[in-house]
């Protein structure tokens, strides 16, 4: 049994008491953990570079140059296009998954060169 005491403390049957959940983020409820699995999957698969070389598995954080978001959204829509061909039961040029990492992993990219931006100027 749970007791919510002044709407700020939770009490445990046990005694052990903890802050309310209010206001603060469900991260275990927001995300997939066979989501999340199956990405790092996918990105763990591609990062053998063409020349056989393994990169660093945060290297897409140091972003891809002043075409940064134009890279990530030609990508981000051949992927796109390999999801739709799939809804509409056509034959895709990759497999769902990695049609759907491969969305996944661009809008990421995309989006994290928008926040890093964002902090930089309130700096």
């Amino acid at each position: 049994m749970v007791e919510d005491i002044s709407g700020q403390i939770r009490k445990f049957s046990s005694g052990a008491t903890r802050d309310t959940e209010r206001g603060k983020l469900d991260l275990e409820g927001f995300l997939s953990p066979a989501v999340l699995q199956a990405f790092a999957e996918y990105m763990n698969k591609h990062r053998v570079n063409s020349d056989g070389t393994l990169r660093d598995s945060d290297n897409w954080q140091k972003l891809f140059g002043e075409k940064h978001y134009d890279v990530c959204m030609k990508s981000l829509t051949r992927h796109f296009m390999d999801l739709w061909m799939y809804h509409r039961g056509e034959e895709p040029r990759e497999t769902v998954d990695d049609a759907l990492a491969g969305i996944f992993f661009n809008t990421m990219a995309y989006w994290f060169k928008l926040l890093k931006e964002r902090k930089e100027k309130k700096v």
